[in-house]
């Protein structure tokens, strides 16, 4: 069964605990109290059962069943729907996690319907039990402490990543630390939590700019009033949150690019050592090509060679090797190969 809890109040006390829909209908005429169903996951025909009764319009029936909407704020005539995306950060896997739950006001019920574990409902409808005097004002004093519990929900997801957003910025400058790829996938953390809380800002300007012509008390206008100063506070941190994290990209590229480039200095560096070292060996093998190439003529051993029964031919051969050997070192010392 999706009905979590269900209730009749009169004057803001609990007076009836309905067991079903029809007699949730049937109580809230006898008694002519409030009804507020708390439904999770609702079936089609449970949620279809409920809007037959309550006049609900078919594009309110349409998006509760289809699930997954962004956060908005619609009336239509003497009944408001509100989608609001609670979240919970999960810092193990640096995260935010979304829920959703809809929120559908009309003259004497209200009804709430969780497609996710939060926010918790039962702590709100304890709250509100427990505050006659804020239960008095009827479906729109069960709206405000929905709202309240998803905002007050949203302050641990905002320490949650301003923690890590700080853990980034100590990282930038670790040697052989790359950040990049937490930066992005937190910005991606920051954007979807923007996207949740920011249509917020216009949600509660509209409602409380239809205060008078809905006739919503002053007291509860009040209450929202300063819900609303939390969400702006929220939008604020979560623009200087994205904000930080675009700094600490562009830190981070700048990082990356300067150790590259000191990478390829070095390895410049060392190809030119290596080509230097090069040339020398090159150099050193050429000069003692010269004299091996003359002892190879003459180790060839050839019948006519008249050098070999010359007087001075050894001196010859050794002067040629010595003459050939130190024209090319001064021809690659010239040159800088040595």
């Amino acid at each position: 069964m999706t009905i979590i809890d269900n209730g009749i109040y009169v004057d803001g006390v609990r007076t009836e605990n309905p067991s079903s829909l029809s007699e949730t209908f049937e109580r809230m005429r006898e008694r002519g109290g409030m009804g507020w169903i708390g439904l999770y996951r609702p079936s089609e025909a449970e949620v279809r059962e409920v809007a037959d009764e309550f006049g609900i319009h078919a594009l309110v029936v349409e998006d509760t069943l289809t699930g997954h909407q962004r956060s908005k704020l619609e009336r239509y005539g003497d009944i408001l729907f509100m989608v609001l995306r609670p979240a919970r950060y999960l810092d193990d896997v640096e995260e935010v996690e979304f829920g959703e739950v809809h929120v559908i006001v009309g003259p004497d019920f209200v009804v709430t319907i969780r497609h996710a574990e939060a926010p918790d409902l039962a702590r709100v409808r304890r709250r509100l039990e427990g505050d006659r005097p804020l239960l008095t004002h009827g479906p729109e004093a069960v709206l405000y402490a929905v709202i309240d519990e998803v905002v007050d929900e949203y302050g641990p997801v905002l320490a949650g990543l301003e923690n890590d957003i700080d853990e980034i910025e100590s990282q930038l400058f670790v040697e052989d630390s790359d950040a990049t790829q937490r930066i992005y996938a937190l910005s991606r953390e920051v954007i979807d939590f923007q996207r949740a809380t920011q249509p917020l800002v216009g949600m509660l300007d509209g409602l409380l700019r239809g205060s008078e012509k809905y006739r919503v008390d002053e007291e509860l206008q009040r209450y929202l009033r300063d819900v609303y100063d939390h969400v702006v506070q929220i939008s604020e941190r979560a623009n200087t949150f994205r904000a930080l994290l675009d700094n600490a990209l562009t830190v981070e590229s700048t990082i990356v690019a300067r150790r590259q480039n000191e990478e390829m200095q070095r390895m410049t560096e060392f190809s030119i050592r290596q080509n230097d070292e090069v040339k020398k060996i090159s150099g050193w093998a050429a000069i003692l090509f010269a004299p091996t190439l003359v002892g190879g003529v003459y180790g060839m051993n050839f019948r006519n060679m008249p050098e070999l029964d010359w007087v001075w031919g050894y001196p010859m051969a050794l002067g040629l090797m010595v003459t050939i050997g130190g024209a090319l070192y001064f021809a690659f010392k010239r040159n800088g190969w040595m």
